[in-house]
């Protein structure tokens, strides 16, 4: 099953503490060099590995080759999603972020496998970000990609999760203050959702 709950981090520390709670994916987000990436990924896949857990490499597709991850997630900045699944090939995991329905369609048209979709409230984890769609902006993507997991970004919490249509949520601030009990914390929140379709 596609993990609902993908923590974003570039601390291997809060990925040491995140995994073997359950379904999660962790996204390896490295601001710096490719190197710093690269040797960031590798640890993680170390942990993630026998855990169970996804590991995705943010923006870098390269680093994400170089180190055997499960995937890339891109942004609107970054490759585009048709390129990005042409160097990967079928079987690898291909996330894009957008906004609206005609993007979300887009994306999944030229091969993304999720999205990752907001900001859905404000926060603070990133700068220059637009407005906050809110759980109706969430929604309308949802309606506009049946059959894919759509994930919801930005200023997430376990107490806000429950009211997010999609699939399931992703995490940085929550998960970073204590690692294991953000994760926690935030499975069972996605849990106690009884709408959610499984998704595979």
């Amino acid at each position: 099953m596609f993990p609902r709950l993908h923590i974003v981090t570039d601390s291997l520390d809060v990925v040491r503490a995140a995994v073997g709670h359950g379904p999660v994916a962790i996204q390896v987000r490295v601001k710096t060099s490719d190197r710093t990436a690269y040797e960031l990924t590798v640890a993680a896949l170390a942990l993630c590995r026998p855990a169970g857990a996804l590991c995705l490499v943010d923006d870098r597709v390269g680093v994400a080759l170089a180190a055997g991850a499960d995937g890339v997630h891109v942004g609107a900045e970054d490759l585009p999603v048709a390129a990005v699944r042409r160097v990967l090939g079928p079987s690898a995991v291909v996330g894009a972020t957008c906004r609206t329905p005609e993007g979300g369609r887009a994306a999944v048209a030229d091969g993304a496998g999720y999205l990752g979709v907001g900001p859905a409230f404000a926060t603070s984890s990133k700068d220059g970000l637009p407005p906050p769609l809110g759980p109706d902006g969430i929604g309308a993507v949802v309606d506009a990609v049946p059959g894919t997991p759509v994930i919801a970004i930005g200023g997430i919490t376990a107490d806000r999760a429950p009211e997010l249509p999609g699939y399931g949520v992703a995490a940085i601030s929550a998960i970073a203050r204590d690692p294991a009990a953000g994760t926690i914390a935030l499975l069972k929140a996605l849990a106690s959702r009884g709408d959610l379709e499984e998704l595979r």
